[in-house]
């Protein structure tokens, strides 16, 4: 059993999204509502479903095809805003338990918004807390042997469903193991990373193991500029404690 907390919310489950939701593809309001529906698929978080009356259907291209889904029966829609076409990219339900709902690919819009704030990746689970809280106990991460970071003024950041992630000051980093990359990645609670690093040690290369958010979303400031290692990956002690390796699905 994973030693932090996990997921309980059911695959299936339905609630009302007391928030107003907004998305957008190239510049045109695609919906606009106060009456979403939560829709867990699976039990990390949820989907948007949107009642048809809070779609701009002008936007919608019927493709004049009906799939038979889990939830029902829907009708299968592109989006056309100008020369933007983006097909197959919205599901209406005509039947089942999320009738009149209109189910979105993520990344078939623009930019999604929770009020006036923007979501990234996928909507935020009600039930998922994140916390970043600063602390004194020491961390130590190595890799082969390697010290890659130490730290006795640690942000220890704790996510429904994750590992706690330690997140180190760069002065307390050894960058002699570390290369940069290009890779850039988002989360719905933290925004999006501002650098990864490669591990080397040896001869042996540890793609994109360390990331940092240096402008991170105001819920999770402490952790701004510091760097996190994915515990699935290296050794990290904990005040003496060696923490044996999580198996997840790498979330940062």
């Amino acid at each position: 059993m994973p030693d932090y907390p996990q997921m309980l919310v059911p695959v299936d489950h339905i609630e009302p999204v007391p928030r107003r939701i907004r998305a957008l593809l190239a510049g045109e309001v695609v919906l606009d509502t106060s009456k979403a529906l939560y829709v867990w698929e699976w039990p990390n978080y949820p989907q948007y479903y949107v009642p048809i009356a809070d779609v701009n259907r002008e936007l919608l291209v019927d493709e004049q095809h009906t799939e038979r889904l889990h939830r029902g029966s829907a009708q299968l829609h592109g989006l056309r805003v100008g020369q933007i076409v983006r097909p197959s990219s919205a599901r209406l339900y005509i039947d089942g338990s999320v009738a009149g709902a209109v189910r979105f690919d993520w990344n078939a819009l623009d930019g999604w918004f929770e009020e006036d704030e923007e979501v990234f990746v996928h909507p935020r689970n009600p039930y998922t807390r994140v916390d970043a809280l600063r602390s004194t106990r020491r961390v130590r991460i190595e890799l082969d042997g390697a010290l890659l970071a130490e730290s006795s003024s640690p942000v220890m950041v704790f996510e429904t469903g994750l590992p706690t992630r330690y997140y180190l000051n760069r002065t307390e980093v050894n960058f002699s193991h570390l290369v940069p990359t290009e890779t850039v990645t988002a989360c719905p609670y933290k925004g999006w990373t501002s650098g990864y690093w490669t591990v080397r040690v040896g001869d042996a290369t540890y793609p994109d193991l360390a990331w940092a958010y240096d402008f991170p979303s105001r819920q999770v400031l402490p952790i701004a500029g510091m760097i996190a290692f994915y515990n699935e990956k290296v050794d990290i002690t904990v005040d003496g404690e060696h923490l044996p390796r999580p198996r997840t699905h790498f979330f940062r």
